[in-house]
């Protein structure tokens, strides 16, 4: 008999991220819920990421209605999202009464199994979300972010595997952010977890399909024991998404492994995306191959672009080259973190400034944060004489504890600056959203009435000849950095394209 293989399918969250920069309607996806509901997938995620920036930021939608509509539209299969642990889905920490609220309200309104994630792997920072989860009754998916490195090794993941089940996860993701999980490194380190974990513990794999081997890295991590695998709909696959929902069944015939999963249902969803795709062509990213220099530089599509975009305000564009070498030892100094984000955002946008101003003439507050622990533990020792620099510009001293011990609880003046806003509706979830985009949330607030917008267009609009993309990314939002250059400080925003 064939070992059943479960599948989590992307294609309502992390597939249209990755390739149209989040900004499908929710209106383009209903259509496709009842053929995926039938499907059989483990899980299908939907929220989370940069989906709920993207609802209020762009799309005039509320995002606590976006997931209430799923879980409507999903009764048979598990709604999933991305969480990022003391983050939730903002760029900082939050204090942990505010995590733990915001946990209450996902499971409240209809999310099923929470992917708790860490950009630097401390999984100090994700004891309060999964403790969270935990309470709820929901499922707690502890995430290992995957990294290549001097000292990131199998063991030193199978370490960090050990410590996420004691702190009571149902299951383990390895994430793999930038497609640099290759198939040998897939078999050796889903068996070392699975060895020294045991069998009861899930093992659930997620790759993006950048680099072009990953789909062979799926089959190996089913052979070493995967119980789940992520993948997307072929419409919305490929490039800097992921693999093939329906090259997975088939690549599975005759090896001893299935998925059980409805190929025909699936096709109907394909046939919907395919249709819908070309609406958002303004915002489709133009990479569609595979990009094998990704295992240099270890630099995701959307840091990428974000360089690029940083460099050609400032008259550099040129200067591209030279900011993907520093990029390594940038990332080497700070300790080796994994590149998601905001670290990716972090470490890209330092380098691009070592490039223009000189090595660390000129630090971001938030590098200065990074190298003195402020985000939490690397795996690796930081440069000592960076370190000291970041004093300098961070005008601190370093420090050893979980960040968010040092947070003083803000629930409360969240609520009251956030039932201050014009058409706030007094929930605790309006007050989540101001908490995560206090920038932002203002006019979503005064605007929510206008009602959602698709920012599709009928494809015979487009004019011909290339299309300039927003490319997708780790990021969905601007960040304002402060710039310190001698006395003065200066604002710089660094946009997403």
């Amino acid at each position: 008999m064939a070992k059943l293989v479960e599948v989590t399918d992307v294609i309502l969250r992390d597939a249209h991220q990755s390739l149209m920069a989040t900004r499908m309607a929710m209106e383009d996806m209903i259509p496709a819920c009842a053929d995926l509901d039938e499907a059989g997938y483990w899980s299908l995620e939907c929220w989370g990421g940069a989906t709920y920036d993207s609802c209020i930021r762009f799309l005039n939608e509320d995002p606590w209605e976006r997931l209430r509509t799923f879980k409507k539209l999903l009764p048979k299969t598990r709604t999933q999202m991305l969480l990022r642990g003391q983050n939730i889905l903002g760029y900082r920490h939050y204090e942990d009464t505010v995590v733990q609220r915001f946990v209450d309200k996902a499971a409240e309104n209809g999310m099923d199994v929470f992917r708790c994630f860490d950009a630097l792997n401390d999984v100090r920072n994700l004891k309060t979300a999964v403790e969270a989860v935990k309470r709820t009754g929901k499922h707690a998916q502890g995430t290992i972010c995957y990294t290549v490195s001097p000292v990131h090794t199998v063991e030193k993941f199978v370490e960090m595997g050990e410590r996420l089940v004691e702190m009571g996860v149902d299951s383990i993701c390895i994430k793999d952010m930038a497609a640099l999980l290759k198939p040998q490194p897939a078999y050796d380190l889903v068996k070392g977890l699975k060895e020294k974990l045991g069998e009861d513990i899930l093992i659930h794999v997620h790759v993006h399909s950048t680099t072009g081997v990953t789909l062979v890295s799926l089959m190996k991590a089913i052979e070493a024991g995967a119980d789940i695998v992520d993948t997307s709909v072929s419409s919305l696959s490929l490039g800097t998404g992921h693999n093939p929902t329906e090259s997975l069944v088939e690549m599975l015939e005759g090896t001893g492994f299935e998925t059980k999963l409805d190929l025909e249902r699936i096709y109907k969803v394909r046939d919907h995306f395919a249709k819908i795709r070309p609406r958002y062509k303004e915002f489709l990213t133009e990479f569609q191959g595979a990009e094998t220099e990704i295992f240099k530089s270890q630099i995701p599509g959307g840091m990428l672009s974000n360089m690029e975009s940083q460099l050609k305000q400032q008259g550099q564009g040129d200067r591209l080259k030279e900011v993907l070498e520093e990029v390594p030892r940038v990332r080497k100094d700070a300790g080796y973190p994994p590149l998601v984000t905001p670290s990716s955002q972090i470490v890209g946008t330092q380098a691009v400034f070592n490039v223009m101003m000189g090595k660390y003439k000129v630090m971001t507050g938030e590098f200065s944060d990074l190298m003195l622990g402020y985000y939490g533990e690397t795996d690796a020792e930081k440069e000592p004489e960076v370190v000291e620099k970041a004093k300098e510009f961070g005008k601190k001293d370093p420090i050893t504890c979980r960040p968010a011990d040092l947070l003083q609880p803000e629930w409360e003046k969240l609520c009251d600056e956030a039932k201050a806003l014009e058409g706030n509706n007094g929930t605790d979830e309006d007050v989540l959203t101001y908490a995560m985009f206090p920038q932002v949330a203002p006019k979503f607030f005064r605007e929510r009435k206008d009602g959602p917008l698709n920012l599709g267009k009928d494809p015979s609009s487009f004019e011909a000849g290339p299309v300039s993309p927003d490319h997708p990314g780790y990021l969905s939002a601007p960040i304002d950095y402060d710039v310190k250059i001698g006395e003065k400080t200066h604002k710089v925003t660094v946009a997403p394209r």
